[in-house]
């Protein structure tokens, strides 16, 4: 099994590297950012060990780039920040497992162990909705194959409401699926990024995203708005 090791802290790097090869992996070790990008992508790994906190490139934009070039070499992230938010970060840019340090050696090599049997992960399917297309492996947005430029938030009510396309979403299912149970602040924050989002993604002539009085919103292909009648 071949790994690829990307930690620039240079002692602790041949420490890992030593006892992965004592427990049977092939390592290759680079220490920057730049360097792991360009051997995950020049060679083929059974899985990538990858620290956050690199020179040149970070371990975020690494793997982002690295999942927006299609490749889907399982990564585990190490790093030594802590908090539940840097964790989110790493799996929302397309990580599959993360480790604080300092870490245990044994939970790190069960871990690769158990990311290398479930092999790299299939490609997000992108959603399409009409002339809408929303890709979550790069998290890009397009309206017409034209670029919608999005806030995290924004994309999160927009990916939601496309997942259930055609159906009605009410607010607290948005809450829920975007924010979180444990919101706890004015509810009309769901109607304030549905405005956002459709001075960004309704055209002229069009609405996709409909208001369901007394329900909630759904998310349909773009319709033409009915014509106002002219005056006689």
């Amino acid at each position: 099994m071949r790994l690829l090791l990307v930690e620039d802290e240079r002692r602790l790097a041949a420490t890992v590297r030593q006892g992965l090869s004592d427990e049977g992996f092939a390592v290759d070790l680079v220490h920057t950012g730049p360097d792991g990008l360009w051997a995950a992508r020049e060679h083929q790994y059974d899985a990538i060990v990858l620290d956050i906190m690199l020179p040149g490139l970070s371990g975020y934009e690494v793997c982002r780039q690295l999942r927006a070039a299609s490749i889907w070499t399982p990564v585990l992230m190490l790093t030594a920040k802590d908090g539940e938010f840097d964790e989110a970060d790493a799996l929302d840019l397309g990580a599959d497992d993360y480790l604080t340090k300092p870490f245990s050696f044994v939970v790190l090599v069960a871990r690769l162990r158990a990311l290398i049997r479930r092999g790299a992960p299939q490609r997000p399917v992108v959603l399409t909705v009409g002339p809408l297309s929303l890709d979550p492996a790069r998290r890009e947005v397009t309206l017409r194959a034209n670029p919608v430029s999005l806030t995290p938030r924004e994309y999160g009510v927009l990916e939601y409401l496309m997942q259930h396309a055609g159906d009605v979403v009410s607010r607290s299912d948005l809450l829920h699926g975007v924010w979180d149970t444990h919101f706890t602040g004015d509810t009309n924050i769901v109607d304030v990024y549905v405005g956002y989002l459709r001075r960004k993604i309704n055209t002229p002539g069009a609405t996709m995203i409909e208001t369901v009085r007394g329900f909630g919103y759904r998310l349909v292909a773009a319709v033409p708005e009915p014509q106002q009648p002219k005056a006689s």
